[in-house]
């Protein structure tokens, strides 16, 4: 049996990026396979086969889209405090492979049962992978960055595979393979861990490490127990959405409460700084992921309903696209964007990582106003063109890069070790409230009559477009303008 890899090696890699990176990518993009192949049909599975209101179906998508996210908050305090990011990694991924499993044998009515255990397994997985990424590097080493970018293009090929072939089985073939299809990537991507785990040594390992065998089983195996029995919870909070709102009332005041206890409990200041700059960074991202989040409801809908099966000559289903165009542009331009920020940088005119969150707003709006002048180009029953669709989907690409990915790399540097688990969980948990207002975004612009028409539905929808180009211009502004204020809070951390 080899010897066990130490941080100091791991960490003093030769090269750009160190090879368990390629490992953490390679289980992480079967993850984002099944998470947006999952994403990308909830919306049209619940109007189309649970016969909903195109309104309860974004208040629902909202609702698992915020739990989703919600639960990474508990799971990267648990990963910190108990089970450590391995362990958890491994538990989450077998929950998501029994709920979608479960789905695959009846989607009518295994469905929410389903879907609770997979919003469970995903918040034990998300956070820590992202966790272990920012571990294979030392403090200060400038190829941080590089590496979390890599990570972040990479993982975009799982959410392109996936949101293409999910829509692709569920709509063309059968729902039963859409959700199958989920389940077997994520076995992929956990046998693909368990062979690959040695090579991350001490990284992810249990923090309860030293503690008698019978007192670190027992805890342990109260976690498993404790996120078992949120099932009945989550199932009845989907069903009834107005069950969500209580609960999104308490979570968010409940995390901060946590967030500043633990930030008083920090002796030195210049962390301390570090942690709010990092929170005020968190709370301007609810806004920006409840407008970027809308690919899975609302504009899922309006792929649906609206728009021409026609790209470039090409017939393609409008959902296909919405459901793997920021993926693939993702994958395209996030390395020629790296290389604009390293030449920008090299004439010492690169902007700051909290100007670049502001260009992300500004590129967001951009988008949405795209979005909104498809109304200009629909034809008399309300159909619009799929070429300026997918336009607006650059924008909202190139935006999500000047923030998402720097975002996360962001919260890994301004963070503790000993609350990193925390941090990345208040970064997704940020998500989920950017996904639970998404939903209710959504459920504004939808129609409130079912028998509305296509065009009625389209300028509903494009009007509520409108407005987000608006919000989002108004937060772009606002961010440039307090970045010299964050920037300092931030103690030279770039």
């Amino acid at each position: 049996m080899s010897k066990q890899l130490t941080l100091e090696e791991i960490q003093n890699f030769e090269g750009k990026y160190p090879k368990q990176l390629w490992y953490l990518f390679l289980v992480e993009m079967w993850e984002r396979f099944c998470f947006y192949g999952m994403r990308g049909v909830l919306t049209i599975f619940m109007v189309d086969q649970l016969f909903l209101s195109e309104k309860d179906s974004n208040l629902k998508y909202g609702a698992i889209q915020a739990f989703v996210y919600a639960f990474t908050f508990v799971g990267g305090i648990f990963a910190d405090k108990i089970l450590g990011f391995k362990r958890s990694l491994t538990f989450g991924a077998i929950l998501m492979i029994a709920g979608n499993g479960l789905i695959a044998i009846d989607p009518h009515q295994f469905f929410y049962f389903g879907i609770a255990l997979t919003i469970i397994g995903t918040g034990f997985f998300k956070p820590n992978i992202s966790s272990m990424v920012g571990e294979l590097y030392k403090d200060g080493d400038a190829r941080r960055d590089a590496g979390f970018g890599m990570f972040y293009s990479g993982i975009n090929i799982g959410a392109l595979l996936g949101g293409a072939l999910c829509v692709w089985l569920g709509k063309s073939h059968s729902w039963n393979l859409a959700f199958l299809a989920a389940a077997i990537v994520m076995v992929i991507g956990i046998i693909v861990f368990l062979a690959t785990k040695r090579h991350l040594g001490p990284i992810g390992n249990s923090p309860i490490e030293h503690l008698p065998k019978t007192k670190k089983v027992t805890r342990e195996v109260l976690v498993y127990v404790g996120a078992l029995l949120c099932i009945p919870l989550i199932f009845i909070m989907i069903h009834n959405t107005s069950y969500t709102d209580m609960f999104m009332y308490v979570i968010g005041p409940l995390a901060l409460l946590y967030f500043f206890f633990m930030l008083f409990k920090e002796k030195d200041k210049a962390v301390r700084q570090q942690l709010i700059a990092a929170l005020t960074l968190i709370l301007f991202s609810i806004l920006f992921f409840a407008i970027f989040e809308q690919a899975g409801g609302s504009l899922a809908l309006f792929a649906n309903n609206n728009l021409h099966h026609n790209l470039l000559g090409v017939n393609i289903d409008p959902n296909v696209v919405n459901n793997g165009a920021n993926s693939l542009f993702v994958i395209i331009f996030s390395p020629l964007l790296g290389l604009v920020w390293l030449a920008m940088a090299k004439k010492k005119i690169e902007p700051n990582t909290v100007v670049k969150f502001g260009l992300g707003f500004l590129l967001l709006a951009g988008a949405y106003y795209i979005f909104f002048c498809t109304r200009f180009f629909a034809d008399a029953d309300g159909k619009t063109s799929l070429g300026i669709f997918t336009l607006a989907y650059l924008a909202v690409t190139l935006g999500e890069l000047c923030l998402s990915p720097i975002g996360l790399s962001m919260i890994t540097k301004l963070s503790p070790k000993h609350l990193g688990g925390m941090m990345m969980g208040l970064w997704f948990l940020a998500s989920a409230y950017g996904q639970y207002v998404a939903g209710l975004l959504g459920a504004n612009m939808s129609s409130p009559d079912d028998n509305a028409s296509l065009m009625d539905k389209l300028l509903g929808y494009t009007a509520g477009y409108h407005q987000l180009a608006i919000y989002s211009v108004i937060a772009g502004v606002a961010i440039i303008l307090l970045s010299p204020f964050i920037k300092k809070l931030m103690h030279g951390v770039n």
